[in-house]
């Protein structure tokens, strides 16, 4: 699984298929050279006995009825029969004296606008310069123990992921990983120091479903398991590659059935009796051995059947069209991982042109002014957290620096967020003359990135004074940490200024993958609830109804309450538990085995009369 480093010549692979056109081309021209000889020789006197011709019965009539020839409009615009009708020479050709064809129709000039038109629709249906740029390498086929990989996947999907996400997603994920490093090797890729980090990055991000019981964060993380392992398969480093991998899987995803299938079909006569009758009798015998002596020591031993049965996948009958379509699809995406890494798409191949460069000044102007800009608005937040408070609140009507500060959070995000678009462009259309050109880009680029950093921390203390004022929530941690992400990616870029680029979309996509695992790894969820549990014991405000939507993972916060208000808030988390019933070992995050627990340990006392009065069905809507 090594980066796409490869020596291949993207020139050359679009030289050979502007050559297939242009072959193609010819050999059009060719054959319509060669009808149209064929059709000079048809106009030639008949040999008695023989039939005529249409040529020359049309001949034959003199002045009688003339050939009108059907146009065809060429790419200029101009029709087909355009060059039969240049002159009287050409046009009265068939006439008196004339050896030609009646009516002006050149048989030869029509042949040719006809193959011309044939060269250009195959032109058009020749595949973009691009797409055969990233065009992938031929397949190695594909080994017995990449498919044994991908049915155990399958397998793994249909009996670990029918109750939900938890330990077996990452139980079942690493044999699609095995089925990878089988086609890996085959394909004799070795793995590099980047490649090393996206896969453990993948694995780790897959944990966080197997701790939080938190559906957002879960969420997040697999996507972005998803996109790491897309890195690592592809072995990209430019921005194309970055942005673009996890598309790869589309694309492996059809062809590597289509793989594994010629792999089958292949070995279907090679596979002789001798080798697959001994595997499938020792798979029986060990079968029957386990079901007969599990059997006889569950019933034996109580606490082994407990822990038997909380080890064995449950299947019914009824969950047999889920578990089917949970084996197809672990499957697929295992032989997808496998072909990918067989034959990954050269997405780093892409090159998008830099635009225009500008000159310094009408490229620094906007900029500058910029600047000035941000410089004035950063002068202003540092004098009022030096002590401004009330004369801000006095000239602007606010009643609280937290309502002040909830008011232009979002307008700062949004600053920063557009900054970075504004860098982007910027870098397009800078000036490039030199290491002077070089100098200024960074000085002026530089100053901007700084500036935006005062704002992210201005943003990131607006928002601690309104969690301070109205706790906090799961928008606004989510928010803050987003915040907290961009302001490392302009410390990247400030970094990439100084010491190079080359690394830079790689770093932002480590970047991004850890923010999200340490996001995951925080628990959004039981962060929320310490934060409102230790204003509640600050100054005992409370709001219960949000509570009862949070998940288990905020469970052990929640616990250290009083009564009622623990009961109570407790009570969101109790309800969800007892519908979804017992839930085996491979579908509970480490969330919902602490929630579950502190629940036997300590039920819930206080009745629904009791919540009902503090609030706690109450809605709310977020500010």
């Amino acid at each position: 699984m090594s980066e796409n480093a490869d020596e291949v010549d993207s020139g050359a692979a679009e030289g050979a298929v502007a050559g297939g056109a242009a072959a193609g081309g010819a050999a059009v021209q060719g054959s319509a050279a060669h009808g149209s000889a064929a059709q000079g020789s048809a106009a030639e006197p008949a040999k008695p006995g023989s039939a005529a011709p249409a040529g020359s019965a049309a001949g034959a009539g003199g002045g009688g009825a003339t050939a009108t020839p059907v146009t065809a409009p060429a790419a200029g615009g101009a029709p087909a029969g355009a060059a039969a009708s240049a002159g009287p020479a050409a046009a009265g050709a068939g006439g008196p004296g004339g050896g030609g064809p009646a009516g002006g129709f050149d048989a030869s000039a029509w042949q040719a606008r006809q193959a011309l038109i044939q060269q250009q629709r195959a032109r058009a249906a020749a595949p973009a310069a691009w797409a055969v740029r990233i065009r992938p390498a031929e397949a190695a086929p594909i080994r017995n123990a990449t498919l044994i990989a991908a049915l155990v996947a399958g397998l793994a999907a249909a009996l670990l992921l029918g109750d939900g996400m938890g330990p077996g997603l990452l139980v079942a994920v690493l044999p699609a990983i095995a089925a990878a490093y089988f086609a890996a090797r085959a394909a004799g890729r070795k793995a590099r120091p980047w490649t090393v980090v996206w896969a453990l990055g993948c694995v780790a991000l897959l944990v966080v479903p197997a701790l939080r019981d938190s559906a957002w964060p879960a969420t997040l993380a697999i996507l972005s398991a998803v996109s790491l392992a897309s890195l690592a398969l592809h072995g990209v480093r430019t921005w194309p590659g970055v942005l673009f991998s996890p598309f790869g899987f589309v694309d492996s995803a059809v062809n590597g059935v289509g793989w594994a299938w010629t792999g089958l079909r292949s070995r279907g006569g090679g596979l002789s009796r001798d080798r697959w009758l001994p595997v499938a009798k020792a798979a029986a015998v060990a079968l029957g051995l386990l079901v007969v002596f599990g059997t006889l020591f569950a019933s034996a031993d109580a606490a082994f059947a407990d822990l038997l049965g909380d080890l064995t996948p449950e299947v019914s009958v009824g969950d047999g069209p889920v578990r089917i379509l949970l084996f197809i699809l672990g499957a697929v995406l295992a032989l997808a991982a496998a072909r990918t890494t067989a034959a990954p798409l050269r997405w780093d191949r892409i090159r998008i042109a830099p635009g225009t460069a500008r000159s310094r000044l009408e490229w620094a102007l906007p900029l500058v002014v910029l600047n000035l800009l941000f410089a004035g608005f950063n002068a202003v937040q540092l004098a009022v957290l030096f002590g401004g408070y009330d004369k801000v609140l006095k000239s602007t009507g606010h009643r609280s620096y937290a309502e002040y500060a909830q008011q232009g959070f979002w307008q700062l995000l949004w600053a920063t967020l557009l900054t970075l678009v504004v860098i982007a462009l910027a870098l397009r259309w800078a000036p490039r003359g030199g290491a002077g050109d070089r100098r200024f880009v960074r000085a002026v680029l530089g100053t901007l990135c700084a500036l935006t950093l005062v704002v992210v921390a201005s943003a990131l203390r607006r928002m601690d004074f309104y969690v301070d004022a109205y706790g906090l929530t799961r928008l606004r941690v989510s928010v803050a940490a987003m915040e907290l992400w961009l302001g490392l990616v302009l410390v990247l870029i400030m970094a990439a200024g100084v010491f190079g680029a080359r690394w830079l979309p790689r770093a932002v996509a480590g970047s991004a993958a850890a923010a999200v695992l340490a996001f995951g790894l925080l628990s959004p969820d039981g962060m929320v609830a310490e934060r409102n549990v230790t204003r509640f014991q600050q100054d005992a405000k409370i709001d219960l109804a949000y509570f009862q939507s949070l998940s288990a993972d905020a469970a052990p916060a929640l616990d250290r309450l009083p009564e009622p208000q623990r009961s109570c808030a407790l009570r969101g988390i109790n309800d969800d538990l007892a519908e979804a019933g017992d839930v085996p070992w491979y579908a509970m995050s480490l969330g919902e085995y602490r929630a579950r627990k502190i629940l036997r340990e300590r039920p819930l006392k206080a009745s629904y009369e009791d919540c009902s009065r503090l609030g706690t069905f109450g809605s709310r809507v977020e500010p």
